[in-house]
């Protein structure tokens, strides 16, 4: 019998987190970042989570939709749905969508994004309902405990120093204007704009899992040169956010660098499953990632539907 869908309470948190972690394994996701998410997504952004719940109690189903904010095209939504493969085929799925996109009509938007796992059924399901494939992406892994890391060079080329996110105190403004510049070459269907300091300082590293001291940044001659953003689940898992390196330092092996910096610091404090994502055509960054020991742990289609 198809669960009934209703809007996510803060008591949910830690079932919404585990239907997360057994659907995509290779996120971080705890009970304590969801309810940072709910209350501080930006206004704009129009954000609710809904899940599914079977009579007894027990959640079968999640999803979060809303508006992706700071986007140069209007009126384009997301909606992500997750439900646990042992709860597959009772139409929990089905309802999540409904609900989903029904809610993405009411506040106005044309177009709904989601992510779809790369197997057989996942991509049926999608396709059945109306949205269109479009890019690839995959997930990358790495075991900590096995992974033959390089050390880090004894001494850096003239210039270079190695520092962590905590080492900038509260002036994250020069790793802030590397992002942006990032951001906006990265491969999207959705291209998004430059936000505001102030809240891009409160949508990240306000974050409960965003780890400042296992985020490496590479500066040159004083200036940020390349960074890569470490989030972890306070327990074993570690998740680049994103390794960047700015225009005018790329061809470097900088970007190396700096992840295998935030890499023997992430073991050596204990995390023993390392996970990132790349877009399936950005050749650089999954170079830099296979030279690190990362294998494919997955992949997912980006999809969308007009509404």
């Amino acid at each position: 019998m198809t669960s009934p869908v209703r809007a996510f309470r803060s008591e949910d948190a830690e079932a919404v987190a585990a239907v997360r972690r057994t659907t995509v394994p290779y996120l971080v996701c705890t009970a304590e970042a969801l309810r940072w998410q709910v209350a501080s997504a930006p206004v704009s952004q129009r954000l609710r989570w809904l899940v599914a719940e079977a009579a007894d109690g027990t959640l079968t189903g999640c999803a979060d939709v809303g508006l992706v904010a700071g986007s140069g095209k209007p009126g384009q939504g997301f909606l992500h749905t997750a439900v646990p493969p042992k709860e597959t085929g009772a139409g929990t799925g089905s309802a999540l969508v409904a609900a989903g996109e029904a809610y993405l009509a009411g506040v106005g938007a044309t177009h709904a994004h989601t992510w779809v796992a790369d197997d057989a059924g996942a991509t049926r399901f999608a396709e059945a309902r109306g949205y269109v494939r479009s890019r690839l992406a995959h997930f990358l892994g790495l075991d900590l405990r096995a992974a033959r890391l390089p050390a880090l060079p004894d001494r850096l080329p003239a210039g270079l120093e190695l520092r962590t996110a905590a080492d900038f105190g509260e002036d994250l403004r020069p790793l802030y204007e590397a992002d942006m510049e990032c951001a906006a070459d990265e491969p999207a269907d959705v291209p998004a704009d430059p936000v505001p300091y102030e809240e891009w300082l409160r949508l990240n590293w306000s974050r409960p899992d965003w780890d400042a001291r296992l985020s490496s940044v590479l500066l040159a001659g004083g200036e940020v040169a390349a960074y890569s953003v470490a989030q972890t689940d306070g327990v074993d898992r570690y998740w680049s956010g994103m390794t960047g390196t700015r225009r005018a330092f790329r061809g470097r092996g900088l970007a190396r660098l700096v992840k295998l910096a935030s890499l023997l610091r992430a073991r050596a404090a204990g995390y023993k499953h390392a996970f990132t994502g790349n877009d399936a055509t950005n050749a650089p960054m999954l170079a830099v990632n296979q030279r690190l020991g990362y294998t494919e742990a997955g992949s997912e289609w980006r999809y969308v539907k007009a509404l």
